[in-house]
């Protein structure tokens, strides 16, 4: 008997035995040894197994009924290497191929398409292993193998020898070919080879290859294997009144064991007790050690309860209790870090199961500024009293750190200045030494946080440099509470920069972090989460969520400070205005005042932009001219920096001045327009004269480029 196979030039004589007993042959179909019977040309070497020799030029599978597959000679790839989808390993000769993607061994694919005939008498003779009996005699890699169908650990169910070459779970074999899911309830699933990667419906993950069960009416659910196979249906002893069902909630409720929520995932639902078990939770595990953050054991406790101690979190849950301490927790609970250090926090906060009351004073969370309950879990600092509830630490996880040991956060807060005498000081932001003075005339500006200077400043007898007695003793590193990052900033001076949170462009120290380069103005770094304003009475406290209007501006707010007792709130840019601001066109200084004493309806309005004003709002006043305006119209663009300040800056050779024309006004040599605001003059004498806002470097940022350079510098041209 001959056969012309497509894959040869000659016809090929068929063999019932194999005749050459001393060589080894392989098939040039599938790449194994030749045994009988067999198709050969003998004059080419050209064997092929009588199944590969006979196997049709075109498949429909069963398990793929989309397309039809085509047998190959080689890879259709222009890269040549192909995996095959059934056993995952290259395919080096004949291959089934498909146009969507889909490529298979020529064996696999036979052997495949029995599985789905539902043939298994052909490979009933092959011996079933039960990993559990007998494992001596498996080589060691099929601890790592996955059958080829299910794509799960081989080992973990019986499963068909390796020796016949394929990976198979018994129960994969015989796998229906259409199953009916209550979560599809719509059209019927079949059993299809993995060609779209879909995830599966019910564990939300991808499967890279292997089966699934797929929509017959191409409506993309899909369920892996194991997924598909799950209880529909599971009584818990934590929850006797009702079964659980397997269901898809669109209610946004906790798993009763993990405490995490998942909107429109399958999960184990009560629907009159609104009761969710997540798939990972519907077996939790009896007993839990973790001797890192208890001592003891926790129990499975199968009944729900009201409050964990751990967190103080009031609601039903399945518990896990330790019953040498008393203690009943949720299971994320038992796992709590001890130590944390908090963004909002300068030291590091340690968690507790409860705290001692406090006679006439009740405690008080310093995140939602809600009462806490100190017989149940929270995280507090000794040192500062400081406490929060554990939810509102950990909300976040961008905003704290775990900490193994205390040591690895004390760093010393080094100062800013040396002492030498007790009125004279070395500052590392200039080059002079700095006395302490009483004596200030006229309106000057501190070259730290460039506000006004009213009481008594370090001052240098050799030019105009100034700092309050507060910003010349600042600390070279300080915890900014409201930064994501925890490492203390660097205190840094002598640039121009644009603070990170108010936005303003100053010549002020900084506060820089290392990790991402943000710089924030001295206004900004020195305001706590709980302070105080000239403009209230109480105590104001800043609220991450706050949705009201800022008794200030008027506006709306998102983030603000605010007086819980009288609803009084701040933005925070708001808080921060300068008590005392000028003006560039008005020689004497606006003050902040809080309410209009002037009821006449003609004085309501800014004197600087000549809009109408809200009476009610906060304003800036100038009384020796009875003057009133907005505060962003006194404060302008440019408030805070100084002028007189020294820089290099464009094309010019000689240092740049900061400078602000009053009485005439040049034109820029940039834009030709008279320079009515900040602008840079030469410092020799030049007649150069540009505007700050056609030469500074765009965008200008929080990581500067600008230096300042000493105003006392001798630089010739």
């Amino acid at each position: 008997m001959e056969l012309q196979h497509f894959s040869h030039q000659h016809p090929l004589v068929f063999n019932e035995e194999w005749s050459h007993e001393s060589e080894k042959t392989y098939c040039s179909g599938c790449g194994e040894v030749v045994s009988a019977p067999y198709f050969s040309c003998v004059d080419c070497g050209f064997y092929l197994h009588k199944q590969c020799a006979e196997a049709p030029s075109e498949m429909n599978h069963p398990f793929h009924r989309d397309h039809s597959l085509s047998l190959l000679v080689s890879s259709p790839y222009p890269a040549g290497t192909i995996l095959c989808d059934f056993c995952n390993k290259i395919c080096e000769r004949f291959v089934y191929h498909c146009s969507c993607g889909l490529d298979f061994h020529i064996k696999c694919a036979l052997f495949s398409y029995k599985i789905a005939e539902k043939r298994i008498a052909e490979f009933q003779h092959i011996p079933r292993i039960v990993p559990l009996i007998s494992t001596e005699n498996h080589p060691q890699k099929i601890e790592y193998v996955e059958c080829f169908v299910c794509r799960k650990p081989l080992l973990d169910s019986v499963y068909i020898s390796p020796d016949c070459g394929f990976y198979l779970h018994v129960k994969c074999v015989d796998l229906p070919p259409v199953i009916n899911h209550v979560l599809h309830q719509q059209h019927p699933l079949i059993l299809q080879f993995n060609t779209r990667g879909l995830s599966c419906k019910i564990c939300e993950k991808p499967q890279r290859s292997g089966f699934v069960y797929s929509c017959s009416s191409h409506c993309e659910f899909v369920l892996h294997i194991e997924c598909a196979t799950m209880p529909t249906k599971v009584n818990k002893l934590f929850h006797r009144k009702h079964p659980l069902i397997l269901q898809i909630v669109n209610e946004l409720l906790p798993c009763q064991i993990c405490q995490e929520t998942q909107l429109d995932q399958a999960v184990y639902f009560c629907s009159k007790c609104k009761f969710v078990l997540h798939i990972g939770c519907v077996s939790p595990p009896s007993i839990i050690e973790d001797k890192i953050h208890h001592e003891h054991p926790f129990t499975l406790l199968q009944n729900q309860a009201l409050v964990c101690n751990a967190c103080g979190t009031l609601g039903n849950y399945i518990p896990y209790v330790c019953s040498t301490c008393n203690i009943i927790v949720h299971k994320k609970c038992i796992s709590l870090p001890q130590i944390i250090k908090f963004s909002r926090h300068p030291h590091p906060i340690f968690h507790t199961y409860f705290l001692e009351e406090r006679e006439f004073e009740k405690w008080e969370c310093r995140v939602c500024h809600e009462e806490l309950n100190t017989e149940h879990g929270s995280y507090f600092c000794s040192k500062c009293n400081y406490i929060v509830h554990v939810n509102c630490a950990l909300d976040q996880p961008e905003f704290y750190n775990v900490v193994d040991s205390i040591e690895e956060i004390d760093e010393a807060m080094e100062m800013s200045f040396q002492h030498e005498t007790a009125t004279s000081i070395k500052h590392f932001s200039h080059d002079h030494d700095l006395t302490l003075s009483e004596d200030i005339v006229g309106d000057k500006q501190c070259d730290g946080c460039l506000l006004s200077i009213s009481a008594s400043c370090y001052c240098c007898s050799q030019c105009d440099f100034l700092l309050h007695k507060s910003c010349a003793e600042l600390p070279k590193k300080k915890h900014i509470w409201y930064h994501y990052h925890q490492r203390p900033f660097r205190l840094t001076s002598g640039c121009i920069f644009q603070c990170a949170i108010c936005g303003y462009e100053t010549s002020g120290f900084a506060y820089n972090c290392d990790e991402c380069e943000e710089r924030h103005c001295l206004r900004c770094a020195l305001v706590s989460d709980v302070t105080r304003c000239e403009g209230h009475e109480h105590l104001l406290q800043f609220y991450l969520n706050c949705k009201a209007l800022c008794n200030a501006c008027g506006g709306s707010t998102v983030t603000a400070y605010r007086c819980k007792s009288c609803n009084f709130t701040l933005h925070d840019r708001c808080l921060r205005l300068p008590l005392t601001a000028r003006h560039k066109y008005d020689e004497h200084p606006y003050k902040l005042t809080y309410q209009e004493n002037n009821s006449y309806k003609k004085s309501h309005y800014c004197d600087i932009c000549e809009e109408k004003r809200n009476p009610n709002q906060w304003l800036y006043h100038c009384a020796i001219h009875n003057n009133s305006a907005h505060p962003q119209c006194v404060l302008g663009k440019y408030s805070f920096i100084k002028l007189g300040s020294i820089c290099r800056l464009g094309d010019h050779p000689h240092p740049l001045r900061f400078v602000q024309k009053v009485h005439y006004y040049p034109e820029c040599l940039t834009c030709g327009k008279p320079c009515l605001d900040l602008a840079l003059e030469c410092s020799m004498g030049c007649s150069y004269v540009v505007h700050w806002e056609c030469i500074k470097p765009r965008p200008l940022g929080t990581n500067p480029t600008i230096e300042l350079l000493p105003k006392d510098e001798k630089i010739s041209g």
